[in-house]
């Protein structure tokens, strides 16, 4: 296999478009927030994760220093929403480059659900909201790792089977290379296999 080298060192702030290229599928944090004046801000995260089981924590990546960010560290509070197929062109939309007096709401048209723990709104229109308290950040140049413990988790009853969140019906959209978004498409599944039925 013929490989071509990229020097971090060398490509700096350029290393962007080749991580995102090759960490896919990523899941989209809607991440909302309130500001100290109290607008509401809502704003698509690519960089998402599940960070801890107990407590339940959560991390998105605000990459430079946006109005997300600034409330989180402002409220010590935020919500993540789902993002889904049906509302990839709000989802979309929320990402445009809004003054901060605007809330994404509005804009958008989005509506916006009471939270049971925090002061941001959920999404009504979202099947799962993450609540969460600011627990901690990490600053990476230009990078802030934000960490929020679960304080409550809100899923649609249309979402579960089993008593738990179903792929299929949480139909839940990611983030690619470039533009590029991408569903859930096909799924499968498989055991992990103990090592003592584990084959050479």
């Amino acid at each position: 296999m013929q490989r071509r080298d990229f020097d971090p060192a060398a490509l700096g702030r350029k290393i962007y478009p080749l991580l995102t290229s090759v960490v896919v599928p990523r899941p989209i944090a809607w991440i909302s927030t309130r500001s100290a004046d109290g607008v509401d801000n809502l704003a698509p995260h690519s960089f998402f994760t599940v960070a801890g089981v107990d407590p339940g924590v959560v991390q998105f990546t605000s990459v430079r220093t946006k109005d997300s960010l600034r409330n989180v560290l402002a409220t010590k509070e935020f919500v993540v929403s789902l993002c889904t197929e049906e509302l990839i062109e709000k989802v979309n939309a929320t990402g445009t480059d809004y003054p901060p007096e605007i809330s994404e709401f509005d804009a958008v048209g989005l509506t916006r659900e009471p939270s049971l723990k925090v002061a941001p709104f959920r999404v009504a229109e979202s099947p799962v909201a993450i609540e969460c308290r600011l627990v901690g950040t990490h600053v990476f140049g230009e990078c802030t790792v934000v960490f929020g413990e679960v304080v409550h988790l809100a899923v649609a009853e249309a979402a579960l089977r089993d008593d738990r969140p179903a792929i299929d019906l949480l139909k839940p959209v990611a983030r690619l290379g470039a533009n590029e978004w991408s569903t859930i498409g096909q799924v499968s599944t498989r055991s992990r296999v103990p090592f003592s039925e584990a084959g050479p």
